[in-house]
């Protein structure tokens, strides 16, 4: 594999630039030593304050992919520099892989790898727009848009608005042009209305679990229809669904030349598999810019990008199974509704409905202070399930559940939970835990 060299070099540039990328190195170093933080975004704000254009700085001369969304940018974002480095490590992939996803982050994941030549990029929704115009990237993904920490960003439409902003800015990919290619989902409608303004989209027709944010039609206030094949329109104007270049359909993408392509990964779940599938449409176009051959000597194909991406067994700890007095035990990462959603329809297809689950809600600034995002998640489907309540939010939580007629416990701390759960469902099929953003992370600091 043959990625194009980087022209950048973290000692090149003015005497500012030098300092700001030397800064985020030594902060974000002493970070660490001090036991302040993982050292993944203090460096980076630092080198900011110094220099404000040190990101464009050091996403010169890379490949570089942005992936954004309301949900799943974690795991897209890992999948996708998993494929662009490929088992044979011909490429250098830097990403920020604990999901530092604003500037900051960003920053500080590039300044710790001057010499890698390709970056890919989780970016919080809000900051799509400063991350296009400083990396000017080779490939945008983005995958959804719904309701997340309601009391920083109270409003998709408002989204929606940056992002088709943002994109109407992209260059058209052509001869002697790199240009943007946007990988959209075609199912979500508040994506499919800012991806329409780029110069040039590739549609995957993802699926979309969660329609509550996306009712109402975003170009003309009508009400958008959804039909069970999964197409939707407007019924005042003529939005509609975009005719897709892809489509997941079960554990296949077929291609629009009617070709299927089989997912066959170890991360579980429907939404997984459209991961992988956006992924293998945004990774071959950088794979193909870069000069990359498969092994035959041809050019990199879909099949090639979904093979690299089926050794990836879990993303920051989502989806890893932990053993706990015998009882294996699945964590699994929700934030909000549509992703409470989604983790709901992964329990069904673990075909077991009595699996007991530990369910944790913490609302701190990372999660979001407002919780009344409980009352949208369809805990109903829980009924007839051990079901313990924990987190800092536990009887918020444990009011929503009695609503929902979802027999249940309440107990103080993650760990003490999850073992109170144990104990009382005895030996069986594997524990479920769903906590939201600190939940999830308090839980893997107390394992």
């Amino acid at each position: 594999m043959t990625i194009r060299p980087s022209t950048r070099t973290a000692t090149g540039g003015s005497l500012r630039t030098r300092v700001a990328v030397g800064s985020v190195s030594t902060v974000n170093a002493l970070s660490r030593a001090l036991g302040k933080g993982s050292g993944t975004v203090a460096g980076g704000r630092v080198g900011l304050v110094i220099d404000s254009g040190i990101l464009s700085t050091l996403a010169a001369g890379r490949q570089v992919a942005l992936v954004s969304g309301t949900n799943g940018k974690t795991t897209t974002t890992r999948l996708l520099a998993t494929a662009l480095a490929g088992p044979d490590a011909g490429a250098s992939v830097v990403s920020n892989e604990t999901g530092a996803n604003m500037p900051a982050g960003h920053v500080a994941a590039l300044a710790g790898a001057p010499e890698a030549a390709v970056a890919v990029l989780e970016v919080d929704e809000g900051y799509l727009g400063q991350l296009i115009e400083g990396s000017h990237p080779e490939v945008i993904v983005l995958l959804n848009l719904s309701r997340d920490q309601l009391d920083r960003i109270a409003e998709v439409r408002m989204l929606v608005d940056r992002w088709r902003s943002a994109l109407g800015t992209l260059a058209a990919p052509g001869p002697g042009t790199q240009g943007t290619v946007v990988v959209a989902n075609a199912d979500d409608p508040m994506v499919a209305y800012a991806a329409l303004t780029a110069p040039a989209v590739c549609w995957v027709g993802a699926g979309q679990v969660w329609h509550d944010d996306a009712v109402g039609c975003p170009a003309c206030g009508g009400r958008i229809a959804f039909a069970d094949t999964g197409a939707w329109s407007c019924d005042r104007c003529d939005f509609a669904r975009p005719v897709v270049d892809a489509d997941v359909v079960g554990d296949e993408l077929i291609l629009a030349d009617g070709s299927r392509h089989p997912i066959r990964i170890a991360l579980p779940g429907q939404f997984n598999r459209a991961n992988a599938a956006m992924v293998a449409m945004a990774a071959v176009p950088l794979l193909e810019s870069s000069g990359m051959r498969a092994s035959d000597g041809g050019p990199p194909t879909v099949d090639l990008v979904l093979d690299r991406l089926a050794a990836v067994t879990e993303v920051a700890g989502r989806f890893s199974t932990v053993t706990r007095d015998g009882r294996p035990v699945r964590l699994l990462l929700a934030k909000n509704p549509a992703g409470w959603t989604a983790i709901f329809d992964l329990l069904d297809e673990a075909g077991d409905d009595t699996a007991p689950v530990v369910l944790s809600v913490n609302a701190r600034t990372a999660d979001g202070l407002d919780t009344s995002w409980l009352w949208d998640v369809p805990f109903e489907r829980l009924a007839g399930r051990s079901v313990v309540a924990t987190g800092d939010r536990r009887m918020d939580l444990a009011v929503r559940l009695r609503y929902a007629e979802v027999a249940h416990d309440v107990v103080d701390g993650p760990l003490t939970a999850l073992d109170h759960a144990v104990r009382h469902a005895g030996p069986g099929p594997t524990l479920e835990f769903i906590g939201n953003y600190t939940a999830f992370a308090d839980l893997r600091r107390a394992l």
